[in-house]
């Protein structure tokens, strides 16, 4: 028995002293920053402005071949000095996009709501199309993205917003495309 009550009681001044270290110890700081507005950490700041050289990512929402495009086209600086994900930049920017029932969130579907599924598109040959974002996006009617290296030409995406990185300096658009028009980003 006096082993025993040994025993606890070294294991209770073993902890009584890991109790004490970890009291007088200094927490580590935390490396994530953190927005003094919001008290949001790992906050990204947008301004309806495109970015001036490197001090961000410039996103671009070009909605011009819709009737209802002034309510979703925009450009907004995210400012940011390390590289970012596409999809991180568009919610920075408030921008939400819909992907597909098949492919998820690789193939844009819907931004901010647009186009609607009960909004009738119309096809070159007359007829109209309405959008459910079941599969890939009509050949004639569709949102792709875009990304500009700083100094450089716009050029399609390799990857999908979930996955493609942008660095400070870069652009990225999603242009929606009706019957042809805007077949690319406007500069």
């Amino acid at each position: 028995m006096t082993s025993t009550l040994r025993t606890l009681a070294m294991a209770a001044a073993s902890a009584a002293l890991l109790l004490t270290l970890a009291a007088c110890s200094t927490p580590a700081p935390d490396p994530t920053p953190t927005d003094a507005a919001t008290g949001d950490q790992n906050a990204v700041v947008a301004v309806k402005t495109p970015c001036e050289g490197d001090e961000g990512v410039t996103v671009v929402v070009d909605a011009s071949a819709l009737g209802d495009a002034d309510d979703v086209s925009a450009t907004w600086c995210v400012s940011t000095d390390e590289a970012i994900v596409a999809a991180d930049a568009f919610l920075a920017a408030d921008v939400t996009t819909e992907g597909t029932d098949q492919y998820g969130d690789q193939v844009v579907c819907r931004v901010n709501g647009v186009p609607a599924e009960d909004e009738a598109l119309p096809a070159e040959d007359g007829s109209d199309y309405f959008e459910k974002c079941e599969s890939m996006p009509a050949a004639f009617a569709y949102w792709s993205l875009w990304v500009k290296p700083a100094d450089g030409e716009w050029a399609y995406a390799q990857e999908g917003p979930a996955t493609q990185q942008l660095e400070p300096g870069e652009s990225v658009e999603l242009l929606f495309t009706l019957n042809g028009e805007p077949a690319a980003p406007a500069s």
